[in-house]
């Protein structure tokens, strides 16, 4: 069965993108005037293996077969409406995510912040350098790692969580867990927004618990479990079989009468991916703009920097995870989920500003 996947590319921006949408030569990406595109890569999944893709300009859309006008054209209405306000995040700007790990074995920070004082001080320091949100978690996931009992996980997070909740009453927070119970305790706590980088997977009940509460959600794509994940990860195409596993679920999701317009996607860079899976979806993740969800991205101090780098790695890995960032940001990714807040928020008000000036 041959299955049509669309990609909105050659971007423009600033007041020469809004001039082109207003004269009908592009269309805005997402709702967002400030970036627009003229063109569409189609990507034709034929057999297993098998991927063709054409560009094509969007004026030569009723050209194309009919066969796949239709596909193309709910796709369109997908990628350019406008992405509906998420606990005050308004998707017309990016926006930045602090991570915060109240763990003793995170991949880079494992332990800095175990203490709540610290966690607490880490937490209002990336506010006070532009996090619009933060993610609290208590359990590592990084390559290797084991499951942490979900009473022990709630019991580290949770006066940090209401701490933040009192002084911070204007900041979204976003609950990093994969287990239901911890859900439940941070929901009832004030949390906003929950992480699941099983996808729904890891916990049966997990969908239940945020449906019960109409919480928005991160839709996170993860092959394996952080376990077994980085063993020989396998894709016929990592791009478009996670956006296979992106749409199901929100069909799903859909189908148990949960609002679509409350579900972010992550492709889950670093997650079961090798380089080449990781580069493949960076350099397309456009793609997942037909979805229509807002697309949130988690690069920061990732393996495949340094797989990249080589000698050049430095510990923060601040560097690539800017060059990263930009590289969806050119592409209209609207959220970043990073460890250095002050330093990547620096990059994308600079970078944005040229971007947008003539």
């Amino acid at each position: 069965m041959q299955k049509y996947y669309t990609r909105p590319c050659n971007f423009y921006y600033g007041s020469y993108a809004r001039s082109l949408v207003k004269n009908r030569k592009a269309l805005p990406l997402a709702g967002n005037p400030n970036i627009a595109f003229d063109q569409i890569e189609i990507f034709q999944r034929k057999k297993k293996g098998i991927i063709q893709s054409n560009i094509h300009p969007i004026t030569s859309i009723k050209s194309l077969p009919k066969k796949i006008q239709s596909t193309i054209k709910t796709d369109l209405k997908k990628i350019t409406s406008k992405r509906k306000n998420i606990c005050g995040i308004k998707f017309d700007r990016p926006h930045v995510m602090g991570v915060l790990n109240v763990t003793p074995d995170s991949f880079s920070d494992g332990g800095l912040f175990f203490k709540e004082s610290k966690a607490y001080d880490q937490a209002s320091l990336m506010i006070s350098n532009g996090a619009t949100t933060i993610d609290v978690g208590g359990e590592s996931t990084r390559p290797g790692s084991k499951i942490v009992n979900d009473k022990d996980e709630w019991y580290r997070i949770k006066n940090i969580i209401i701490k933040l909740r009192e002084n911070f009453s204007d900041i979204p927070l976003s609950l990093d867990t994969r287990k239901s119970y911890v859900m439940k305790k941070g929901i009832e706590c004030g949390v906003n927004i929950i992480n699941d980088v099983s996808g729904l997977n890891f916990d049966k009940k997990s969908f239940d618990i945020i449906k019960s509460k109409n919480i928005p959600f991160i839709l996170h794509h993860m092959q394996g479990t952080p376990d077994t994940m980085q063993k020989n990860p396998k894709y016929d195409d990592a791009l478009l079989d996670i956006y296979d596993f992106f749409e199901e679920k929100i069909n799903f999701c859909i189908k148990k009468n949960f609002k679509k317009e409350f579900i972010i996607i992550d492709p889950g860079i670093g997650f079961g991916k090798n380089l080449e899976h990781n580069l493949r979806i960076m350099s397309k993740i456009s793609t997942f703009h037909s979805l229509g969800c807002p697309i949130l991205i988690g690069t920061s101090r990732k393996r495949f920097i340094e797989h990249i780098v080589t000698k050049f790695d430095t510990p923060d890995r601040t560097g690539g995870t800017l060059a990263s960032v930009l590289c969806g940001l050119l592409q209209g990714v609207q959220l970043f989920r990073v460890h250095n807040v002050k330093e990547i928020n620096q990059g994308i008000l600079v970078f944005n500003k040229i971007l947008n000036t003539n």
